[in-house]
């Protein structure tokens, strides 16, 4: 009898205002990579995000300070991680990086994603402020954890010593964007493996460099 007082309790009360938070922090999210798809960062604003996502504006400032802060977190809804997450440490490098860069291509495949994304890149071009940012937020945290991960291989024998760690996330990392940015090829798990493997076989030690 106790427990269906409490529930005709709540139910006079209305929904859990829980749920309601966190479906209105959803459709804000979902609000903001619709609009970024089709008007880009420059012209998104939180007004139209508020009226996509049907919630009022300060609804948004509860969470977010600003547009760029809304988006930061859009990146990290369509990704399911933070910047700067820790790489896998199996003790085999190559599967590591592996399975990364696939899940890296995967999200690129996903159509929020890619749009989001090229919206992204082409604001970076334009606004120094903005690129810094995402830079420090997202770009220089997620170097750091391929190059830890580096670190490792090194500490393992696995990669030379000498090994500029800096120019060898570059060696990942910047065939699979130029492909992305480019279109110049698909991006499968296929190209992510070979592109693997041809990488740290120039990173080997020397005295395990095939002669």
């Amino acid at each position: 009898m106790e427990n269906t007082a409490q529930g005709e309790s709540r139910n006079r009360r209305g929904p859990d205002p829980r749920r309601r938070s966190e479906r209105a922090h959803r459709a804000i999210l979902d609000a903001a990579t619709e609009l970024m798809g089709e008007v880009g960062y420059a012209k998104l604003t939180m007004e139209a995000i508020a009226a996509r996502a049907r919630v009022g504006k300060q609804t948004i400032y509860r969470w977010w300070p600003s547009k760029a802060a809304v988006v930061f977190d859009v990146f990290t809804a369509l990704t399911g991680g933070n910047a700067g997450d820790p790489l896998p440490d199996t003790g085999d490098l190559a599967a590591d990086l592996k399975t990364v860069f696939r899940a890296t291509v995967d999200e690129f495949r996903i159509p929020e994603m890619d749009r989001t994304t090229r919206a992204f890149t082409t604001e970076l071009q334009n606004d120094p402020d903005f690129a810094e940012a995402v830079s420090e937020r997202l770009l220089r945290p997620n170097t750091e954890a391929i190059r830890d991960r580096l670190r490792s291989a090194v500490d393992a024998g696995e990669v030379d010593p000498e090994t500029d760690l800096g120019l060898a996330v570059e060696l990942f990392t910047g065939p699979i964007h130029h492909r992305w940015l480019l279109r110049t090829g698909p991006l499968t798990h296929e190209y992510v493996d070979e592109l693997v493997d041809t990488v740290l076989r120039a990173l080997r030690p020397r005295d395990r460099q095939a002669v």
